[in-house]
């Protein structure tokens, strides 16, 4: 089956800096809207940052002025620049798409999720 794969994840100090990647396992036609979700250990899920096919790109507050999500077009990994770290940040992070792979309709589609452990 079609799926969404991250990568870019690991342990870093307070302060410092991870770029998270996503591919999908096959060519996209479209993309209608993707982003980031994080969840840390006991907590739900959340939605870190999105991006539409226009490139309108939403934050949660926490993350507003560190991270940064992009695309390097509409068939390419999307990327999230994750700057000024902390341990808040802890967390699995999960791409998610909704887009149309070529010969299929539109769905949405996830990443198996990465670790990004910052330490103090």
């Amino acid at each position: 089956q079609v799926q969404l794969v991250e990568s870019g994840g690991g342990l870093v100090q307070a302060g410092g800096s991870l770029r998270l990647s996503c591919a999908a396992s096959a060519s996209i036609f479209s993309i209608s809207v993707m982003g980031w979700y994080r969840q840390a250990p006991g907590k739900q899920r959340e939605l870190v940052a999105s991006i539409t096919s226009c490139g309108t790109t939403n934050y949660v507050e926490s993350v507003k002025g560190r991270f940064t999500i992009s695309r390097d077009n509409a068939k390419n990994p999307m990327y999230l620049q994750m700057n000024s770290l902390n341990p808040e940040d802890t967390a699995v992070y999960y791409c998610n798409a909704r887009l149309r792979i070529v010969g299929e309709l539109e769905n949405n589609y996830w990443g198996q999720g990465t670790q990004v452990t910052v330490s103090s």
